[in-house]
Parts: C-alpha cells; structure tokens; sequence
C-alpha cells in the first residue's frame, strides 16, 4: 500500500501560508536535497485545487530547475469540487467520494503519494486519517500573521517524530507519523 507524504513549510509560528513570501532567503544546497529526497521517493502527486492551479501556472514553462522535470511529468491527482477539467500534464480530477477515491489510489502499486502545500486538502487528510507521513520543514522566522496548519479550534491528534534534522541555515526538518492510539 501506497503511503501519503504531506510536506509543508512552517514558520516558528506555525504559519504555512505564502511561503514564498518568506522561505526563499533560506534556501540552500541541503534544502534543496531535502526537497529532492521526497521527490525520489514519490511517484505522483496529490493536490488542491489552489495549489494545482500555481503549480499550473508556475512549472510548465521551466526547464532549468531542479525539480522541473518531477513536476511536469509526474501523475498528478486534484481533489476539487470546482475544477471542471485540467491543462496540465498528467492530471487526473478526483471525481466522487474523495475518501474513497483516495483510498482506490493507496492501495495500487507505486511510490509515495506527495502533497506539496494544499494546506485545506492536508488539513482534511489529517482530520480524516489519511496522512501516512507529515514531513514540517520549520523556518526559524515568525511571520506574525496568516494561515496555520492546525487551526485554533481543530481536532486533537497525536504523532510520533520518526526523524529530524537541523540545517545550517537553522531549518529543522520534522518528520511525524501518526502515534497509534
């Protein structure tokens, strides 16, 4: 069984939107490895509608980038209930019960399942027990304002850190699975 792999960029305080808005000072060779690592791992994407349409938009045209050749080629899943159709290559709309088609594209054959930001997607993932690996890249920088992961009036969940690592640039990669209850 295939797992999902949530990665976000967090600030200190736990602020996840807009990140390129205040990431991109930090990036360097070992975040760029980091990314690329669960990258390697995956073998499809799974996306919001809002991140699907930046993401749209933003990688087609790219070639010189690292990660381009992973973004446009790789099957990419959408989970919206306002796309009608996609331009993008390799994109399938989830149509239907969204836990069930969910669970259909888990249990095929393949690599990890990413989701790359898509905050409101990972958020319903969470809250219904399908996030297999959440992997917070934390910024060492408050950003004072904007969307949380975990909303103030969210539901409880619990994990267990299944690796870390410090970045000389002072981010912290935080690798959680969900504690068994």
């Amino acid at each position: 069984m295939r797992k999902i792999v949530s990665t976000l960029f967090v600030s200190l305080d736990g602020v996840v939107e807009a990140p390129d808005q205040w990431s991109l000072s930090y990036w360097n060779d070992e975040l760029e490895h980091a990314v690329g690592d669960g990258m390697a791992d995956a073998d499809a994407m799974l996306l919001g509608r809002v991140t699907y349409e930046g993401f749209a938009e933003a990688w087609p045209g790219r070639t010189d980038d690292p990660g381009a050749e992973f973004m446009n080629n790789v099957p990419k899943y959408v989970a919206s209930t306002r796309l009608t159709e996609t331009a993008w290559n390799n994109t399938t709309l989830l149509r239907g019960d969204l836990r069930e088609a969910i669970a259909e594209l888990k249990s095929t054959d393949g690599g990890d399942i990413m989701t790359s930001g898509s905050t409101t997607l990972v958020q319903w993932l969470l809250a219904h027990g399908l996030v297999d690996e959440l992997t917070l890249l934390q910024y060492p920088v408050v950003v004072g304002k904007g969307r949380r992961l975990f909303p103030d009036n969210g539901a409880r969940l619990g994990f267990r850190l299944a690796g870390s690592r410090a970045f000389g640039n002072g981010v912290l990669r935080l690798v959680y699975r969900p504690a068994a209850d």
